[in-house]
């Protein structure tokens, strides 16, 4: 991972400019899925968390998942999204305030995408359900 490349675009791109995806969003984008159409034809810029990380890396060592980049290093690394880095406390602090679910990276994404003012990009029901319309892209 790219840990020291500069994200100041980031601060500075109004919150329908901005996209973070859900990691079933980053694994079909990854994938070519059909449901990712909507993300490649976006203008907006693509965001990815550390807790998409996190989760793909559970989901490959459980044998859930094969990615077509072979590790979570090299796709955190792909040009079509950014990697972003929030602050732990200020993003965990966010994360607690997520009372709604017990699914830890459920808590972290929404924070994270609450945290930045950034539309989040998930087919997920129970996401879904708790997002306002300006703070979800539906796919």
């Amino acid at each position: 991972m790219d840990d020291g490349r500069a994200r100041t675009a980031l601060h500075r791109a109004s919150p329908p400019d901005v996209i973070l995806l859900d990691t079933n969003a980053l694994i079909w984008l990854e994938q070519g899925h059909a449901r990712s159409r909507r993300l490649n034809r976006s203008r907006q810029a693509v965001y990815i968390s550390p807790a998409n990380l996190l989760e793909l890396q559970f989901l490959s060592e459980t044998g859930r998942i094969r990615l077509k980049h072979g590790s979570v290093r090299a796709l955190a690394d792909d040009p079509r999204w950014a990697l972003d880095d929030p602050p732990a406390w200020t993003w965990f602090a966010k994360a607690i305030e997520q009372g709604w679910t017990r699914d830890p990276f459920d808590r972290l994404l929404v924070a994270h995408a609450r945290l930045r003012g950034w539309r989040l990009a998930t087919s997920d029901e129970p996401l879904l359900a708790q997002l306002a319309d300006h703070e979800r892209l539906e796919l």
